[in-house]
């Protein structure tokens, strides 16, 4: 029989014999259990005898036919009738029709009510290949096996523009597996889209990196050179203004990350005054405060505005700084910034528009003067200093300049050191001169080696300002690292720990030291 020892469709006959053994039952959740009827309990007082359950094989010839089993003695066997466990599941769809056959009757002699007509299916259930492990429908139809839903069975087949456009989420690893695989499976063939998926790689390790947040000090200066090299300025900067550009350039980086309170972080400000060093404390912005009146003094020269008034205020660095911070009727504040970036750009503008007519401009500080693209160069090295110090004050990084920009504040100061030297020989504070010679000649030098950062070799005239420097002549030598000599002529350090290397005259040696500390001032 085919039909699982339920009732047929028409509600014919079934076949007496043994007791039939249900089929497999569906899951419960493929049914609707509201439309299934109970099966009725055994009546109290005991159970149905158990039945020994005859074999239920048939010969094939009766199966084919479909006429019910026959017991040994050649009459048809009773059958029980559907149990409860036959009855309590409805079938899907009809199956093949068996041979109508007499009506069952249940072991316990109590009659059970016939189970729901099932509903006609469609024939192509009984279509689905043999099933697996796991249980059945009640009908007996196999379900076809849930494929894993984890495992493709085809890879993704996407098109080269959407592969392209994965390629950032694929570099973040944010594509689905299937993406992924698709992705790479495109890069071994794809020349660009490899390319440009490993620069995005790159990128993305950027993200994660350790290293400082701060900003490289010298990124303003590669990228307008990058600009420049595209597109030259219609009118550049002077090279002897470069310097002093980028320097303001950093120190106004520097001030515009600091908070309100850090501009009255207290500083501290250092130098030489003939054998001793002194000291002057003030605040952040007062340091400002400083620079701009002394830039004031390359605004009189150019033209400019001077911040003090340039009919009135004195021209020596000092005297001007003093004039200033006395004129403050209160501490100033971080609202001294916008005046000072003023000023510096329209320093750097007039020189740009002005070109080399006047790059030899003197420019007065009351006891000496300088050309104004020393004079440039000068306030440059006193920006970085004080920068420097407001740095140290509020904690924050600050390292040297270029190495081209370095190199020629230290030409700068080397140039002036034979100047300073006679003022101190003329002052009593260095030994007398040895050997005297006439203007432009080479006379008694000494080696500055300055090695590292910004190095280079200068030979400093010891006898006289308008002698020549030369190797042939020279009787001592001092080696000093780049940034320690700048720090020396800033008088941020003493001369007697300023030198890593001393070689030959003594006295020369410890003369230019002093005379290189003597050029720092406020």
């Amino acid at each position: 029989m085919t039909g699982g020892g339920r009732e047929s469709e028409g509600g014919e006959e079934e076949v007496r014999g043994a007791r039939r053994i249900p089929g497999p039952r569906g899951a419960a959740d493929d049914l609707d259990l509201a439309s299934v009827p109970l099966p009725p309990l055994p009546p109290p007082g005991g159970s149905a005898p158990d039945e020994a359950v005859p074999e239920q094989s048939q010969p094939a010839s009766a199966s084919a036919s479909g006429d019910a089993p026959e017991s040994d003695a050649g009459e048809p066997e009773p059958d029980p009738g559907p149990g409860p466990a036959a009855e309590a599941w409805p079938e899907p769809g009809p199956c093949p029709e068996p041979e109508p056959g007499p009506e069952p009757e249940p072991a316990d002699g109590h009659p059970h009510p016939a189970a729901p007509e099932p509903e006609p299916a469609a024939p192509a259930a009984e279509a689905w290949p043999e099933p697996g492990p796991g249980p059945e429908p009640a009908d007996g139809t196999p379900e076809p096996p849930a494929p894993d839903p984890l495992v493709s069975s085809a890879p993704v087949v996407l098109p080269h523009q959407v592969l392209k456009a994965l390629l950032g989420a694929w570099a973040l690893s944010a594509c689905s597996a299937e993406e992924t695989a698709a992705v790479e499976d495109h890069l071994t063939g794809c020349a660009p889209c490899a390319d440009e998926a490993l620069r995005l790689r790159d990128a993305v390790g950027l993200l994660h990196t350790d290293g400082s947040l701060d900003l490289d000090p010298t990124l303003r200066t590669r990228v307008l050179d990058g600009c420049f090299g595209r597109r030259p300025a219609r009118i550049p900067v002077p090279e002897w203004a470069a310097p002093y550009d980028a320097e303001t350039a950093r120190l106004d980086a520097l001030l515009r990350d600091i908070g309100d309170s850090e501009w009255h972080a207290p500083v501290r400000l250092q130098w030489f005054e003939e054998e001793r060093r002194v000291s002057r404390r003030t605040t952040v912005a007062g340091v400002i405060g400083h620079l701009m009146a002394v830039d004031g003094l390359l605004s009189a020269a150019l033209g400019l505005d001077d911040p003090l008034d340039g009919g009135k205020a004195p021209l020596d660095p000092t005297e001007r700084t003093e004039t200033y911070w006395s004129a403050t009727r209160r501490p100033p504040t971080r609202a001294v910034r916008e005046p000072w970036r003023a000023q510096s750009h329209e320093l750097i503008r007039t020189a740009s528009f002005a070109g080399r007519n006047v790059a030899e401009t003197s420019v007065s500080y009351g006891a000496f003067a300088l050309p104004l693209q020393d004079a440039a160069l000068d306030r440059a090295f006193e920006c970085w200093v004080h920068g420097g110090d407001i740095a140290d004050a509020v904690d924050y990084p600050y390292p040297a300049p270029s190495a081209a920009h370095l190199h020629r504040m230290i030409d700068l100061a080397a140039r002036m050191l034979p100047a300073a030297l006679a003022g101190r020989r003329s002052a009593g504070l260095a030994g007398p001169a040895k050997d005297l010679v006439a203007a432009g000649a080479p006379g008694r030098s000494l080696h500055l080696e300055i090695e590292g950062h910004g190095g280079g070799n200068w030979y400093i005239a010891l006898d006289s300002p308008a002698a020549v420097g030369a190797p042939e002549r020279a009787v001592a030598q001092v080696a000093l690292d780049g940034v320690e000599f700048c720090r020396l002529v800033a008088g941020h350090i003493s001369p007697v720990e300023a030198a890593a290397g001393q070689e030959g005259d003594r006295e020369a040696i410890r003369d230019v030291l002093f005379a290189a500390a003597s050029l720092s001032r406020l």
